[in-house]
């Protein structure tokens, strides 16, 4: 099983800026030194940082993916994505369709098989109804290529550069990267202007760190200026101005090596290591796969383990980005295009790497590359059959696009053995839920790995398509409707591939290079063929297994435009995953393991000491932090198992109130005692006796929200002295009716934290972040990637406040909790070691007097 997204994090990015540059009305960002950079260059940046602090300083250090105050919980955040499932419309027509049905059919479909599901359901896509219904909706999501979209996006991005919205149009129309320079002088680019963007493929190399090619780019362009035998026209001047820059970059880099960061680097490195595990690919020695009746297929720990430790690593079996809710459009007869950003405008489509200038696909205007490279892997894998699928996939949604891309990764010789497989057998033995019934039936139910479903006939449990098969769909638990509606949408699918001539391709019957434009067949069948079949039975085994073993790609993104000085991020749901080996951790509402990501890879290190024979546990999304038990049981119902983890049980079964009732309680506005009761609440206080009803309290507490948003506007608006004033305000009537441990006190310090952070008060910005902090640390502990995102934020302010000492110890106490859940190689790691380093070489003078 796996997690769906279970928090939203606020973070500010606060660009510093240095003194020198604030006499100029448009200020060069300072920012810190990269690892590549000589180490005089870094010296000179801690010099310019203690000189320019924090007068003229708009902002802290700038930043990466800090953590938020607090979480803000996301009131369904477990329950599906809304991309996840088809588009409302079509859940409706296939409510209507199902509605429709015979009685005795609609019985058989309740009970039947994947196969049989298939088998009878084929003939229930009714031309003139719901394959019309679905034509209809597919032309609303625009994946085709439009000249007049792209006119469009270019004049949206010429309107926004001319209002200084940078970042925004930059969005919009392309930037020059290394791949448009390759594409220009492949097709032909004209001579006279080739030294000009020769001279950017060699910047953009050098920023790469590509020395070499760099220099190779540079002697190109020497050679073409040299032919021209005109030297002295300033266009040329210019060139060569820009040529000899370069040139003195390249010398610089090559003749100063850092040494010193290759060995940290190797010192993570070792951290990261790890003895492989002989049974379970990507894992450690440290686990093994165990079975028992009441918890199924598991992880425990072979060994003790350390927090910290590397557990598992798995790269996805398939992933698709989440597109974003705005590539459906409301009517299809208009004629205008959404410029929202969305995930599919932001990261690549294959590797899921952001993206700064995107290679588009030629067949689509939906699928973008971080690559060529990419690309052409992306269209030899599965590509060249989905793309003319995608206004479709867009329409039913993520789920069936991910077991579309599943079948095709695994070729269909894979598929029909594993589904045939499935046919055969004593008993339906070969069913996954079956056989694991049987092994919990067994006299010894310590059985070895080689009789687990999903592992293969030496015993190993491997990333595999066979792995990914063994799943538990949990057929006999969905409800009816939604299994019709699922089969009706993997038969569309196989139908529409069928229409289009790409039946040859799924079944890997033709190389690529026949395949690289889809062909339209003569005759149109209503009926699909044995093999679609096939394919469409695994892929509704595939629908099916997700609602329980989908993975959340997440990653941490900027909300808005990203061009104010203050922004937030939070982690969003990148894309949609099989990990098959990290389905295998069984949930906990206190896990104790973390799950970062790096692209399509994900890595499970344990947060917290876990001894040998333990079980392994991962969190599906409700935290005991972050949520009451009751609120957790039943989001957790989607997952067709009752939660009975200790966090669980000691709640439901004692009478003590949850951390998060406790610390999230109304006190007496008279004397700031608890108050106690359901709907009409009385003071704890006797002495007191005040009581009031839940409601008019929640009412205040819903007003109170509205005024911290309208202040976090203000400052958006740079109007900081006004947003002092409302958050000032805020907190002083938070302060008569909430509990002094109440998250949203804990966010209005954070909140003030920002705003006088922005005006480079750095002592008073430190002091709202620290009580703020206090207040993480009660709900969330000492040790939780919460405490480490918000030191991360700590140590940003008293970097640039110099406090150098509280700096110093802010940072080392942020960089232990985060390697424990990130490791030593995130980006939140390497900013804190590039801060150590630059106050570590301050000059003795400067340290002194600090």
């Amino acid at each position: 099983m796996a997690p769906s997204l279970s928090c939203t994090l606020m973070v500010l990015r606060l660009p510093l800026r240095s003194a020198a540059a604030a006499k100029s009305s448009r200020r060069p960002e300072l920012r810190p030194p990269t690892s590549g950079a000589p180490v005089r260059q870094r010296r000179a940046y801690a010099c310019r940082l203690h000189c320019s602090a924090p007068i003229g300083c708009s902002a802290p250090y700038g930043g990466s993916a800090a953590g938020s105050v607090l979480p803000v919980l996301l009131g369904a955040a477990i329950r599906l994505s809304v991309m996840a499932l088809p588009v409302e419309e079509w859940r409706l027509c296939a409510a209507r369709c199902w509605a429709a049905l015979e009685p005795q059919l609609r019985e058989q479909l309740t009970v039947a098989s994947p196969h049989d599901m298939v088998r009878l359901g084929c003939g229930l896509l009714r031309p003139e109804e719901e394959a019309a219904a679905l034509r209809r909706l597919c032309r609303q999501a625009r994946a085709g290529k439009e000249p007049a979209a792209a006119r469009f996006y270019r004049e949206e991005g010429n309107r926004l550069f001319g209002r200084r919205h940078y970042g925004a149009a930059a969005r919009l129309y392309s930037q020059v990267c290394l791949e448009d320079i390759a594409r220009a002088e492949s097709h032909g680019y004209p001579d006279r202007l080739l030294p000009k963007v020769l001279l950017r493929k060699a910047e953009c190399l050098l920023c790469l760190g590509r020395l070499q090619d760099a220099a190779d780019a540079l002697s190109v362009v020497e050679n073409k200026i040299g032919m021209d035998g005109i030297m002295t026209s300033p266009t040329h001047q210019t060139l060569l101005k820009k040529l000899s820059q370069l040139k003195i970059q390249i010398h610089e880099k090559e003749s100063c090596p850092e040494p010193a960061q290759e060995a940290c680097g190797d010192i993570q490195r070792k951290l990261e290591t790890w003895e492989e595990n002989d049974s379970i690919s990507g894992a450690s020695s440290s686990l093994r796969l165990n079975f028992d009746t009441e918890r199924g297929r598991h992880l425990v720990a072979s060994q003790d383990i350390l927090p910290g430790q590397s557990l598992l690593k798995e790269e996805a079996f398939v992933s698709v980005l989440c597109p974003g809710e705005s590539l459906l459009l409301q009517d299809s007869s208009e004629t205008v295009w959404d410029t929202q950003v969305t995930n599919a405008d932001l990261y690549c489509h294959r590797c899921l790497r952001q993206l700064l200038a995107s290679v588009p696909c030629h067949g689509c205007s939906y699928a973008k590359y971080c690559s060529q490279n990419c690309a052409d892997m992306a269209w030899e894998q599965y590509h060249r059959t989905e793309c003319s699928l995608g206004a479709l996939l867009l329409t039913l949604g993520v789920f069936c696009h991910v077991a579309l891309r599943t079948v095709l990764l695994a070729g269909f010789a894979e598929v029909r053995r594993l589904v045939e497989w499935s046919h055969s057998g004593e008993k339906g033995l070969h069913n996954p839920e079956a056989r694991c019934r049987h092994l919990g039936e067994a006299p010894d139910t310590r059985v070895s790995t080689r009789g687990i479903p999903g592992c293969n006939d030496n015993g190993q449990y491997q990333s595999s398509y066979q792995a990914v098969f063994n799943l538990l769909p949990h057929i006999e638990k969905h409800s009816p409707e939604h299994k019709f509606l699922c089969m009706l949408s993997v038969v569309a699918i196989c139908k529409q591939l069928q229409e289009a001539g790409l039946e040859a391709a799924v079944l890997n019957q033709e190389s690529s290079e026949k395949w690289s434009k889809p062909k339209t067949c003569e005759k149109t069948s209503g009926e699909l063929s044995l093999e679609l079949k096939i394919m469409a039975e695994a892929m509704l085994r595939h629908v099916l297994q997700l609602q329980c073993n989908a993975q959340a790609i997440t990653v941490m993104q900027e909300l808005g435009s990203g061009d104010s000085a203050v922004v937030n991020k939070k982690p969003v749901r990148l894309a949609t995953a099989f990990f098959p080996v990290i389905s295998l951790l069984n949930h906990s509402c206190c896990p104790n393991i973390s799950v970062s990501f790096s692209g399509t890879a994900a890595t499970v290190r344990a947060s917290q000491p876990i001894p040998s024979g333990q079980e392994i546990f991962h969190c599906y999304g409700p935290h005991q932090c972050r949520m009451r038990v009751a609120e957790r049981q039943q989001l957790l119902r989607q997952y067709f198992f009752e939660c009975r983890c200790q966090a669980c049980l000691d709640e439901l079964e004692s009478d003590v109130k949850s951390v998060v009732s406790m610390r999230n309680s109304f006190c007496c506005p008279s004397c700031r005692a608890p108050m106690q009761g359901e709907d009409m609440l009385c003071c704890s206080n006797e002495v007191c006796a005040i009581s009031v009803s839940r409601e008019s309290l929640s009412c205040r507490l819903r007003d109170l929200q509205r005024q911290i948003k309208e202040g976090l506007e203000l400052l958006r608006d740079r109007k900081a002295d006004q947003a002092i004033e409302t958050l000032l305000k805020c907190q002083m009537d938070a302060g008569n009716f909430l509990s002094s441990e109440h998250l949203l006190m804990g966010e209005m310090e954070d909140h003030l934290a920002q705003v006088y952070a922005t005006l480079g008060k750095w002592q008073e910005a430190a002091r709202h972040l620290e009580r703020s902090i206090r207040i993480v640390e009660m709900h969330h502990g000492p040790s939780s990637v919460e405490i480490g995102h918000e030191l991360f934020k700590l140590a940003q302010i008293l970097f640039n406040g110099f406090a150098v000492s509280e700096a110093l110890s802010t940072i080392q106490r942020a960089e232990e909790i985060l390697s424990v859940h990130c490791g030593p190689q995130s980006a939140q790691i390497q900013e804190l070691q590039e801060m150590k380093t630059c106050l570590s070489e301050l000059p003795r003078s400067i340290l002194q007097r600090t």
